[in-house]
């Protein structure tokens, strides 16, 4: 019998909802929220009922009875450093979600929307490969300045993801390979997964890496904290200038990589150069992961919004291609991938794990 599943992915100004059977998408929808309607809230927790009732609506208005499903999954938010792997959503859970114990995101809706669906039916509740996944190695933590240490916040969803569906087209596992995998989208992660750990990335979060549409990457510090006293801008202004208002935003005025390239293709030569540096540093940030992982990479994955574009794919090939085959899986597929958590557990392929 198939594992019926709904999975529950809030962002910012919309609630991504998903149906499975199995691995079967059988409906997906987006459940868009006016800024009219979010600015009503005080705080992301306050917004819970309002997106819960959107969400039961809608499945009422479909004819859908929610209590077929077998099991509720929800995008994990900005909760303690955490291995990956799928966990079923506790009070413990709950609680750090609703505190923010890492911070306030609309992802950390997605475990207690979960929750409270399934306790009213009467199934479990997960949450799979959230941002705030950390397998780094003791090394990788280490700076050069005692007062920062290096984090893991990235695209963990979807970099274990894409790196499953590879070792299954491979017809190994997981935890068999060693791989470098790129996540090209608002924000650029790259990780080094050794043997079903991702024992070191460029965390997205705050700009470390190659810089992306919507971020400065890393930045040279001197020149960095000179800019930061240099009395023209408030730390907000800042950290908006790293992350949000960085990158292809701030040299071209837009976060869209089709818009660059059609800049490029209409003779833009200020785009031209910042796609080839987009692309230089992403790259030079996989070559940097393929010596963490000793020059011994099986297999480099390209992946996110920004992989569906054949021509920087390419380009990027053409430089990486010496260090190991590169296989390239356009998108995301979160929904996909939250389900599939959910189902590994649910066949006895994987333990949920406890936080």
């Amino acid at each position: 019998m198939a594992i019926k599943s709904l999975i529950i992915n809030p962002g910012s100004t919309s609630t991504k909802i998903g149906i499975f059977e199995d691995e079967e998408l059988k409906m997906d929808e987006t459940l868009r929220h006016s800024t009219e309607e979010i600015a009503k809230y005080d705080s992301i927790i306050d917004q819970k009922d309002f997106r819960k009732n959107i969400i039961l609506d809608f499945l009422k208005e479909k004819n859908i009875d929610v209590t077929t499903f077998n099991v509720i999954v929800g995008r994990g938010g900005l909760l303690k450093p955490i291995e990956g792997g799928t966990y079923e959503v506790t009070d413990a859970v709950v609680k750090d979600l609703e505190i923010g114990v890492q911070g306030q995101h609309a992802s950390n809706l997605g475990g207690i929307l979960a929750r409270e669906i399934a306790d009213q039916i009467g199934v479990k509740a997960y949450i799979v490969d959230p941002v705030v996944v950390d397998e780094l190695s003791d090394v990788a933590r280490v700076s050069g300045m005692p007062d920062v240490q290096r984090t893991s916040i990235f695209h963990p969803l979807n970099q274990k993801a894409v790196a499953r569906r590879y070792a299954k087209s491979v017809g190994k596992k997981y935890e068999d390979l060693r791989l470098v995998v790129a996540h090209l989208g608002g924000g650029v992660s790259v990780g080094a997964h050794d043997h079903g750990r991702i024992v070191d990335v460029y965390s997205a979060f705050e700009g470390d890496g190659a810089m992306s549409p919507e971020r400065c990457g890393g930045l040279p510090t001197g020149a960095l904290i000179r800019l930061c006293y240099s009395g023209k801008f408030s730390e907000k202004e800042m950290l908006k200038k790293a992350t949000g208002a960085g990158g292809f935003n701030a040299y071209l005025g837009t976060n869209d990589a089709r818009e660059v390239m059609k800049k490029i293709d209409a003779g833009d030569e200020k785009a031209r150069l910042v796609m080839d540096a987009f692309i230089f540093q992403v790259c030079k940030d996989i070559g940097a992961q393929a010596t963490v992982l000793k020059g011994k990479v099986d297999q480099i994955i390209i992946t996110g919004g920004i992989a569906y574009n054949e021509r920087i794919t390419a380009a990027m090939k053409e430089r990486i291609g010496f260090i190991a085959p590169v296989t390239v899986y356009p998108g995301e597929d979160e929904l996909l991938a939250l389900a599939q958590g959910a189902i590994r557990v649910m066949n006895g392929e994987e333990q949920a794990k406890v936080y």
